[in-house]
């Protein structure tokens, strides 16, 4: 009995099998298919709107910043922008920006905000593509640079949910009064309730006074670009957005009270886009051809210049009439082999091994003798064979044909009379001859080439 090991190796192996031969086939029927297929490429495409949309993480770089700092960890923030062509894109990119400072050597240094940024701008970009000119490519890095408008409102969390100003002691908690008045009022701890609820412009709380809100910035984008597919491709990148103000956290070097540095305030955008190009013409379209075309075939080995369905390279008649029916040879059909196809013969029966005109229809004894009587009795295939016979000057010998055809020659002179053919040619029809038909006729041909 067949073991179940042997058993499941024998199924594995079979299933191997049907796989291969199943990918097999397809792959042929793929190289089938691609020569009946040919790729147009348009080098210059029309290029429309490719639509660009993703999120990631935005980091604030001002007077009043983080405790700790880490690109990929901070507030979330989303992305959207539209390409009109390949180097040039316009973009938005909305949420917020915060910082919290905490101290606990000087208690004024406790500043938080947080800012909704709008921010929309145009750039421009460049893809390497004097190194990478393959634009099949899955992996390319980019660099791009632009200007934008953000518009900005900063607010504070400077109040709990009851109203109590949050006062920052040197111990770390926050409390209700100042230190300084702890031994005179009490105090309770507050906690940050997180919500910043108090504008900080309209406070004016360094000397700032009504300051815009408006500003424009410098973006640098670095980062990759990974080909998912035709129209579609995943941005991973990070972005630098140097601003022309340093009033996005409230705190900047002209104020009064807490003052910060002369540089302006930056941010950075750190995010994962997917960018889909759903209009554009396509860059290669895909033509399907009526007949393959073949660069290294000759078409001349192939050629039919009968149009008989068989090529000249294997057709043993190449210039049959059209629509004429052909053998697998290429000459037509001759259904008694007498020698005359069917489409000039008008005796399509004939006996075998008769002797025909040139229509196909059997000549008796009599019609024979008298065409051998007159000059025109010579076939045209053997005409070249007649005339040599006069142009060379000398007579052809009966001795020079087989041994078989020596007795025919029933006087002994070496050469065949006239009386002597029509002697062979009656015992022919008379079936007394052990010649074959084909055989006559090379006893009449000699007749007439001696």
């Amino acid at each position: 009995m067949m073991t179940l090991s042997l058993k499941i190796n024998r199924l594995i192996f079979t299933g191997f099998l049907l796989v291969f031969f199943a990918d097999l086939a397809y792959a042929q029927e793929e190289d089938i298919d691609s020569l009946l297929r040919k790729e147009i490429i348009f080098e210059n495409p029309v290029y429309k709107p490719v639509i660009g949309f993703g999120a990631g993480i935005i980091n604030f770089y001002g007077d009043v910043r983080n405790s700790f700092f880490n690109p990929m960890i901070g507030n979330y923030a989303f992305k959207v922008n539209v390409s009109t062509s390949i180097d040039r894109q316009r973009y938005f990119l909305g949420n917020f920006l915060t910082g919290n400072e905490r101290s606990y050597e000087d208690p004024d240094r406790n500043l938080n905000f947080r800012s909704n940024i709008i921010t929309f701008g145009v750039n421009m970009e460049y893809n390497f593509g004097h190194l990478f000119k393959n634009d099949q490519l899955v992996f390319r890095p980019f660099f791009s640079a632009g200007i934008e408008n953000i518009t900005f409102s900063s607010k504070g969390d400077l109040f709990d949910a009851e109203g109590n100003k949050y006062y920052y002691w040197s111990d770390g908690s926050i409390r209700n009064i100042d230190e300084s008045s702890k031994n005179i009022m009490p105090n309770k701890v507050l906690y940050r309730d997180w919500n910043f609820e108090t504008d900080l412009r309209e406070q004016d709380l360094y000397g700032l006074g009504n300051y815009s809100q408006n500003t424009f910035a410098v973006p640098l984008d670095l980062g990759f670009d990974f080909r998912v597919g035709e129209r579609v491709k995943m941005r991973l990148a990070t972005s630098f957005h140097f601003t022309f103000t340093d009033l996005i956290d409230n705190v900047s070097w002209p104020g009064e009270g807490i003052t910060g540095d002369k540089r302006n305030d930056h941010f950075s955008f750190t995010y994962l886009t997917m960018h889909l190009d759903l209009f554009s013409e396509p860059k290669v379209i895909v033509e399907e051809l009526m007949f393959a075309e073949l660069d290294d075939y000759d078409y001349t080995m192939f050629e039919d210049e009968d149009g008989d369905g068989v090529i000249d390279a294997t057709d043993d008649c190449p210039k049959t009439p059209a629509g004429v029916e052909v053998d697998t040879l290429g000459c037509p059909y001759d259904d008694d082999d007498d020698g005359v196809p069917n489409f000039m013969d008008d005796e399509r029966d004939t006996p075998p091994d008769s002797f025909v005109d040139d229509h196909g229809v059997a000549l008796s004894e009599e019609e024979l003798i008298d065409m051998l009587m007159n000059k025109e009795a010579v076939p045209r295939r053997e005409l070249s064979l007649y005339l040599s016979s006069f142009q060379s000057g000398e007579r052809l010998s009966l001795i020079e044909m087989s041994e078989k055809f020596h007795s025919l020659d029933t006087d002994g002179d070496d050469y065949l009379s006239f009386d002597e053919l029509l002697m062979v040619i009656d015992d022919f029809f008379d079936y007394r001859s052990e010649l074959v038909t084909d055989e006559v006729y090379q006893v009449i041909n000699f007749f007439f080439a001696q």
